[in-house]
């Protein structure tokens, strides 16, 4: 793991996985890290095979020590490559062949006992095992004060280079996903996501990062008492003061230290302003960053709300729909109308994005109207029926383009699912489920249907799985 491996070294092994590895590792030198085969279908190391995604977390165990990190940046089975790497185990005659292409390796030690501990594991820890996302949020949160940040690499060991203390996607990610790991109480999380998503929104608009108490009182209260935790009373202390802990915040102008800087109503006389980073403004800018972060916040801390009224509230509206606010099918997120439910309305003058429909033709053309998700091919009385699905909608906020490269071909059921964010495809092209991660099949492809991995990334992050 220190040095890698040579690709060039390993060319007559590789074989179909060749063209990723490169991508994944364009200097041509290769972290693996490879796991034997199970028999077994319900133990520990059988749901990590299973379960295991690109961009997850991987923690490296040894003599009662978590000695090391790094993130999955590809899948592989690769009987091949593993033997010509690591040989063959003499005892049960199996090789590592589920491999996992490793970066941003860091090194560290924390002892392990109190956190296997903490997630119901008996030290030693004997195989591959998974944690979920939200243990991971309960209990690794013991880590990451002790757990050095990844450092800036030079140039020829593979992956992007960040300049020292500069925040990047991932760490915007992983912040967002780990508010609950010092503060365990749901009420005050819950107030904390959505001031970040209330800030989104205010960035979204054009509005600065930073905004008086005052502002908070009278656009972020209405929001917290009729989306927050049930509660008889509604306090902004936390989410203005103390969201600094997650490295997203910063409170400035204040004058005065002691008890008053928890004084929400001193803050206006002050002249103190909260707000985003400039940072994670910054990556919140790039829409792919801030889809992947309203997708990421949604998923995690509001499984329970209307999403699409939420968003709505917060100055967010259409992030809850693939093709936006203004694209595709309007349906509410159990699959229903959209016109049932009440809404004030008002006559306006608004454009929709022109679709090419020679285009959506093509596509289904191309599958022969089966649908790329479940192989359906809907027969009518005189032909089939299919629908041409846009991966990153067309409509605002999204505005994706209307190319061959960013549609599928899909049955109605599924193009309600993929619009309405219900299923989404992984880095390896197999369709998984919003909720859970389950996989529901992989995706059917053409030769001649070239498919853009960003819009599919772009659409993922809606849906809350580049975590």
């Amino acid at each position: 793991m220190r040095k890698g491996i040579r690709l060039s070294d390993y060319e007559h092994a590789i074989g179909e996985h060749a063209v990723e590895l490169k991508r994944i590792f364009p200097d041509g030198v290769a972290r693996l890290w490879g796991s034997t085969p199970t028999q077994q279908t319900g133990n520990a190391k059988a749901v990590a095979l299973r379960d295991r995604k690109v961009g997850d977390e991987v923690l490296f165990y040894a003599q009662n020590m978590f000695i090391a990190r790094a993130r999955i940046l590809g899948l592989l089975h690769n009987p091949d490559l593993a033997t010509a790497v690591w040989g063959v185990d003499e005892e049960t005659r199996t090789t590592w062949e589920h491999i996992m292409a490793l970066g941003d390796v860091v090194e560290f030690e924390v002892a392990a006992e109190p956190i296997l501990t903490a997630l119901a594991m008996t030290p030693p820890l004997r195989s591959l095992t998974l944690v979920r996302a939200a243990e991971r949020r309960r209990h690794l949160g013991l880590l990451d004060g002790r757990m050095p940040t990844v450092e800036a690499r030079p140039s020829g060991e593979g992956g992007a280079v960040a300049p020292p203390g500069r925040m990047r996607r991932e760490d915007l990610l992983r912040a967002l996903g780990t508010l609950d790991a010092v503060t365990p109480d749901e009420r005050r999380i819950r107030q904390a996501s959505l001031t970040l998503l209330w800030a989104i929104g205010r960035l979204m608009s054009g509005q600065s990062r930073l905004a008086p108490s005052n502002v908070y009182q009278t656009q972020l209260e209405p929001i917290m008492q009729e989306f927050g935790s049930p509660s008889p009373s509604v306090s902004l202390e936390y989410p203005f003061r103390h969201l600094r802990g997650s490295g997203l915040w910063e409170v400035v102008g204040t004058k005065r230290p002691g008890p008053d800087q928890l004084s929400l109503a001193a803050s206006v006389e002050s002249g103190t302003h909260a707000g985003l980073r400039r940072d994670a403004a910054r990556l919140l800018r790039q829409p792919l960053a801030r889809a992947e972060a309203i997708g990421l916040l949604c998923t995690t801390y509001f499984p329970d709300v209307n999403q699409e009224e939420l968003l709505d509230r917060v100055g967010l509206g259409g992030y809850a729909h693939a093709s936006g606010a203004d694209g595709g099918a309007e349906r509410d997120g159990r699959g229903g109308s959209v016109s049932a439910l009440p809404k004030r309305r008002r006559q306006v003058t608004a454009s929709r994005p022109d679709r090419d429909q020679q285009l959506a033709h093509r596509v289904k053309l191309l599958h022969l109207h089966q649908c790329q998700v479940c192989g359906l091919r809907l027969e009518t009385r005189f032909s089939h029926y299919s629908e041409a699905a846009h991966i990153r909608g067309l409509g605002n906020p999204h505005d994706g383009p209307d190319e061959l490269c960013n549609l599928l071909c899909l049955c109605p059921n599924h193009h309600v699912q993929f619009d309405t964010l219900a299923i989404y495809i992984d880095e390896q092209w197999n369709v998984r489920s919003s909720k859970d991660g389950a996989s529901i099949g992989r995706l059917r492809r053409h030769p001649e249907h070239d498919i853009e991995a960003q819009y599919v990334e772009y659409h993922r992050g809606l849906c809350g799985g580049n975590r």
